[in-house]
């Protein structure tokens, strides 16, 4: 497990960036926290060092937002919204998961029982509650298998 820290919304995206040079299509990459921890800037940084240009919103309502590359796909999903894991059965979250597409998952906590183990599993929060400074995250990076 690596440890990581981000002191600002920049320092996240940096953060970002260089962790989607470890990312491989076929992979599955789970992102932990609370509301507003930073799990959708960080992946903002992952999507600008992979070429995306424009805006990364976090896809709250529709559950997924896919970014077409010239190398394969890439699915955002926040699960925040949803209200029983088989929706996403629903959505065809078997097809997005394949060699060709990198799925970042946040709350992937509500798809138990239909995601599959990640490859990766990040976890970020705020390194003290206490901290004047809430912007200051602590980021721990794990690979699963």
């Amino acid at each position: 497990m690596q440890a990581l820290t981000a002191q600002s919304e920049p320092a996240m995206i940096e953060l970002g960036q260089q962790m989607s040079r470890q990312f491989r299509l076929g992979e599955i990459v789970f992102l932990e926290g609370d509301l507003g921890a930073g799990k959708t800037t960080l992946v903002r940084g992952i999507l600008k060092e992979m070429g995306h240009i424009g805006l990364v919103v976090s896809p709250t309502y529709t559950l997924v937002e896919p970014y077409e590359f010239s190398f394969g796909q890439v699915y955002h999903f926040d699960l925040y919204r949803l209200n029983d894991a088989a929706e996403l059965e629903m959505i065809g979250v078997r097809e997005m998961i394949n060699p060709h597409s990198l799925c970042l998952f946040e709350w992937p906590e509500r798809g138990v029982g239909i995601l599959p183990n990640p490859h990766w599993q990040i976890k970020i929060a705020y390194v003290s509650s206490e901290s004047p400074d809430e912007s200051h995250r602590r980021v721990e990076v794990r690979r699963c298998v």
